[in-house]
């Protein structure tokens, strides 16, 4: 087992693409458990691409090579895995389907020109499900429909069709029906039968189910002329003539690549059935490359620059859409050429730009690449070259990171970047001992990198480092990614970066006086505090007279208030919104310098301190909850237990809600996970810093 995890290089068995119209970048879409990777792995069997199927439950699947994966039964990262049908070269990208890994999908959709939607027969369509498939048809994404899973003791095909249309709406019809050890092809009005395995023999269909049959495969073509830009065609149908077989599969092309039709195939990857239906209809109905408009590109510095096509004679613009470190090879970059031809030995340009904030410093590197590879899962397969619209991965590229652009050193290009969610459950991390923080610290780096969800921060003022991951599944990954690299870490509470301030005036009396020979040290400053009202900042005030204090040495005693609010009085914490007034002060000829009115500008703040009363202040936060309807009594009983208030809603599309509200920060520690649970994952929520308030006694500020 520990063997399959490595990656290897394997020089045979791979095809490099000289036409973009030969390739199909498929991404598989779908719930966990839904079936993709089982789908996937029935794909590569049935094409002769592997010897026979792996199984998830096994850890023997192409797809799910990643330790994690294996251990938790289910997808944690996007793979890529080609096949070759009817001349064509069909990448199916698996993504996982559980909340926490949606930047994998993302990523999944952006290297794809169709999606292919992944859902068992026995377990309806879910929220988060029909959330992606709104974001595909924002984008005018093709999408197909795999009813998978016929086996499962639950499973009704039919229903689960019915419950497809019903949440993705109009455009939603199957191309063929479940028949006794297959399907009936509606449109062919064949019969696919599967009881002696892949491929299927094709018959006649059974004359007893020819009324169910009829009603069905007239709803389809009714559907697929309502696509045609024929306008002649309907009237010809409706008037009873037969259209041919070869029109309405143009018209069906034409309609799913225009991502206004969407075929329903219903399939069983354990028994083989609809795995010929889907490759067929994936290289028959599904867009190439050249008919997917690539992303907008600037220059690195921002200029205007010409769009592109999918020209393999264009200039280079290629992005890398996801990043693995193997402790072998070293850095993977899997990358999807948009334009021109990545050919290996070859100079190229990495640009990365505008993911300062997730830790992704803006970059730009000229590298070599000395080879290409053709992704199967885990191993790589030599390719010669790669063409615009095919995907392939590069090794040892050191400053490729996920969501970068390769492009030309003589005409360097910067993509558009694809959104992203924003990381919401922090964990602090520790290393167990000194010598793990080293190689903490140069993980963390590799992984920040490969994944564009993670964010890193090394809070000042707690002294912890924080991981901003997208849930607990996702950060379970990261740290089981971080103890594979030899780093022996842990974890404790997050802890909340609080403020302090002054409940009352107060006076202090600052004395520093030392003489131990030689050159002596002189300061005396009396200073009135007072509170300011919340994000007032800091105000230093001069009412000295008859020059009690030196005028060059005002500045000091400012500058040692400053430093000794920054260290706080009491507790630690940054003292804020205070109007710091000198009164009145001595100094000597000789013995006064500046760091000793410093010293006693210090001192004379904390003697007002322990003459006043000190209040601790929380940050409080500003939240947007985007949520369905029927959620927003239980998410608006849930702020109020959290001490939030709500400041007002508003009704958002789709029969959605989104809440405003103002919650302590240190009552969100966990929010990403109890909305999660709280509405089945369909809601989300955006947090950003609003202020500082006063801080019940008894209040948690730690995870």
């Amino acid at each position: 087992m520990a063997d399959k995890q490595n990656r290897s290089t394997d020089t045979g068995a791979a095809v490099a693409v000289d036409d973009p119209a030969k390739v199909r970048n498929v991404v598989l879409v779908g719930p966990s458990g839904s079936g993709k990777t089982t789908l996937t792995e029935a794909l590569l069997a049935a094409s002769g691409t592997v010897p026979r199927a792996g199984s998830v439950v096994e850890g023997t699947t192409v797809c799910d090579h990643d330790p994690a994966a294996v251990r938790q039964q289910r997808s944690v990262g996007l793979s890529v895995a080609p096949v070759l049908h009817a001349g064509h070269k069909i990448n199916l990208i698996d993504t996982p389907g559980y909340a926490d890994f949606v930047g994998e999908l993302r990523a999944g959709l952006r290297a794809a020109d169709a999606a292919l939607f992944v859902v068992c027969a026995a377990e309806g369509v879910d929220a988060a499900t029909v959330a992606v498939w709104e974001e595909c048809a924002s984008v005018g994404m093709p999408r197909a429909v795999v009813v998978s899973r016929l086996d499962h003791h639950r499973a009704d095909a039919l229903a689960e069709i019915a419950a497809c249309q019903a949440a993705f709406g109009a455009g939603v019809l199957p191309l063929y029906l479940p028949a006794p050890d297959g399907l009936v092809g509606l449109i062919t009005q064949r019969q696919y039968d599967y009881s002696a395995g892949y491929p299927p023999r094709v018959g006649e269909p059974d004359p007893a189910a020819s009324d169910g049959l009829a009603e069905a495969r007239n709803e389809l073509i009714e559907g697929i002329i309502a696509e045609s830009e024929d306008e002649t065609l309907m009237d010809r149908y409706l008037g009873g003539e037969e259209i041919s077989e070869d029109v309405l599969i143009a018209d069906l092309e034409t309609a799913v690549a225009r991502g206004s039709f969407h075929p329903v195939i219903p399939v069983c990857a354990t028994t083989g059935v609809g795995l010929a239906e889907v490759l067929d209809g994936i290289v028959r109905a599904f867009p190439s490359p050249l008919e997917h408009q690539p992303p907008g590109v600037t220059s690195p510095d921002g200029a205007e620059h010409d769009a592109l096509s999918a020209d393999p004679a264009g200039p280079l613009a290629a992005e890398v859409v996801r990043t693995a470190v193997d402790s072998y090879v070293g850095r993977v970059s899997l990358v999807r050429v948009f334009s021109g031809t990545l050919r290996p030995e070859n100079a190229v340009h990495v640009s990365g730009h505008g993911l300062a904030e997730r830790g992704h410093e803006d970059h730009d590197a000229d590298e070599r690449v000395a080879h290409l590879y053709s992704p199967l899962g885990a191993n790589l397969r030599e390719v010669p070259y790669c063409v615009a619209g095919d995907l392939c991965a590069l090794t040892k590229v050191g400053s490729a990171e996920t969501g970068d652009t390769v492009s030309s050193p003589d005409d360097p290009l910067l993509m558009k970047p694809w959104r992203m969610p924003e990381p919401l459950l922090p964990v602090a991390v520790v290393a167990k001992s000194r010598s793990d923080e080293d190689t903490l610290s140069r993980n963390l780096s590799r992984l920040v990198a490969g994944d564009p969800t993670l964010r890193l921060e090394r809070n000042a003022e707690t002294g912890q480092l924080v991981l901003w991951c997208m849930g607990e599944a996702h950060a379970d990954v990261v740290l089981s990614r971080l103890r594979a690299g030899g780093a022996d870490v842990g974890t404790e509470p997050v802890r909340i970066s609080l403020r302090s301030t002054f409940a009352k005036p107060a006076r202090g009396h600052g004395r520093h006086v030392k003489q131990s020979g030689g050159h002596g040290q002189f300061a005396v400053c009396d200073i009135e505090v007072e509170p300011l009202p919340r994000g007032g900042g800091f105000e230093f005030v001069d009412k000295v007279v008859g020059g009690a204090v030196p005028h060059q040495f005002i500045p000091s005693v400012e500058k040692g208030v400053r430093a000794q609010l920054q260290r706080g009085v009491q507790d630690g914490y940054p003292v804020v919104d205070v109007r710091v007034t000198l009164t009145d002060g001595k100094a000597h000829s000789v013995d006064s310098s500046d760091a000793a009115f410093q010293t006693a500008g210090a001192l004379a703040l904390r003697e007002a301190a322990a003459a006043s009363r000190i209040s601790l202040l929380e940050p409080l936060d500003t939240v947007e909850v985007s949520l369905p309807d029927e959620h927003l009594g239980t998410v608006l009983g849930d702020l109020s237990s959290r001490r939030g208030r709500v400041l007002g809603t508003e009704s958002g599309e789709g029969g959605h809600t989104v809440v405003h509200a103002e919650v302590p920060a240190a009552e969100l520690l966990r929010y990403a996970v109890d909305l999660r649970s709280l509405t089945s994952g369909t809601a989300t929520f955006t947090r950003r810093h609003a202020r500082f308030e006063p801080m019940p006694e008894g209040a948690v500020t730690t995870s």
